[in-house]
C-alpha cells in the first residue's frame, strides 16, 4: 500500500542515453511506471534509434562505446527501433497533465527529455509538472547512489542496474522506502517536489538562467552572470545571436527567445 498522496498521475520515467550532454545527446531506451490516484499503475519500456541531423538531413547517431559500456545498449540493438521523433506523441500522452519522479531527473533526464520533446515537435509543457527526484531524498537523508540506496532502504541487490526499467523499478521501491522510513516526508506530490528541488527556482530546466527574488530571469552564467536577460539583450543584441548559435539546450535557447522577442 502506497504512503503516496496523489491528486493526479505521477509518472516515474529512467533514460538511458548516449552520453550526458543534454544539448546533444539523445535517448537510447525511456521507461516509465505511472501511478495513478486510485492506486493502479501501467508502465512501458521503449528502445530508441538515436538521431541527429547532419546536413539537413536526419542520420543514425552513433552510441558511444563508454556509454554502451555503462548501460549495454549498442548501435545494433537500436538500428530497427523507432526514433524518438515517432514515439514522441505517445510518449508525451502518458505523461500530459502528469507530475514526474525520477533518481537524478531534475538535473538530467527532465532537462534532456524537455531537449527531446522539442527536437521533435511536440508540445509538452513540462514546467507545469511537479518534480520528485528520489536521488535529491537520498543526498539529503543518506548519500549514496542508487544501487546503494536500493540495499539500504530496500535489502535487495540492484540486478541490471542501468538498464531502465531495472532502474526505474528500484527508484519507485526506494521512494516507498523511504517514506515509510522517514516520518518526517511529506507524501503529496507538491510538497514532496518541493522538498527535493532546487532552492533556485530555474527559468529552464538546465539552470542557465534563474528567477532572482522579484520573479525576473536573470542569466546565472558568462559574463552577465546575476544580470536580468532582457537588460542584457537590450544592451548587447549580440549576446542573444551567441547564444542561439552556441552549444545550449534548445530549451534554453527557446526562453531566451521568449525574452528577446518581449523586449
Amino acid at each position: 500500500m502506497t504512503k503516496l498522496n496523489l491528486t493526479r498521475p505521477l509518472v516515474f520515467f529512467d533514460l538511458e542515453t548516449t552520453g550526458v550532454n543534454i544539448g546533444t545527446d539523445r535517448i537510447v531506451e525511456i521507461s516509465y511506471i505511472k501511478l495513478f490516484p486510485d492506486g493502479h499503475s501501467e508502465g512501458k519500456t521503449y528502445r530508441v534509434k538515436p538521431t541527429m541531423l547532419l546536413m539537413g538531413q536526419e542520420v543514425a547517431m552513433h552510441i558511444p562505446d563508454e556509454a554502451s559500456a555503462v548501460h549495454g545498449i549498442h548501435d545494433e540493438d537500436v538500428a530497427n527501433c523507432p526514433t524518438f521523433k515517432e514515439l514522441a506523441p505517445e510518449i508525451a500522452d502518458a505523461m500530459r497533465d502528469c507530475d514526474l519522479a525520477g533518481y537524478n531527473s531534475n538535473r538530467f533526464d527532465v532537462p534532456l527529455l524537455a531537449e527531446e520533446f522539442m527536437r521533435a515537435g511536440v508540445d509538452v509543457d513540462l514546467k507545469k509538472a511537479k518534480l520528485v527526484d528520489a536521488f535529491t531524498i537520498f543526498q539529503k537523508k543518506e548519500p549514496r547512489n542508487l544501487t546503494a540506496a536500493y540495499k539500504f532502504y530496500c535489502g535487495k541487490d540492484l540486478e541490471g542496474a542501468h538498464a531502465a526499467n531495472a532502474d526505474i523499478t528500484a527508484t519507485l521501491e526506494v521512494l516507498e522506502a523511504q517514506l515509510e522510513r522517514y516520518d518526517d516526508l511529506p507524501t503529496s506530490v507538491d510538497e514532496l517536489a518541493a522538498y527535493t528541488g532546487s532552492a533556485q527556482q530555474y527559468a529552464d530546466f538546465a539552470g542557465r538562467i534563474i528567477y532572482n527574488e522579484k520573479g525576473v530571469e536573470c542569466f546565472n552564467f558568462g559574463k552577465y552572470k546575476g544580470m536580468p536577460v532582457i537588460d542584457v539583450f537590450r544592451r548587447d543584441p549580440s549576446y542573444y545571436s551567441w547564444i542561439k548559435q552556441g552549444d545550449f539546450p534548445e530549451y534554453t535557447k527557446g526562453v531566451c527567445t521568449r525574452i528577446y522577442l518581449s523586449k
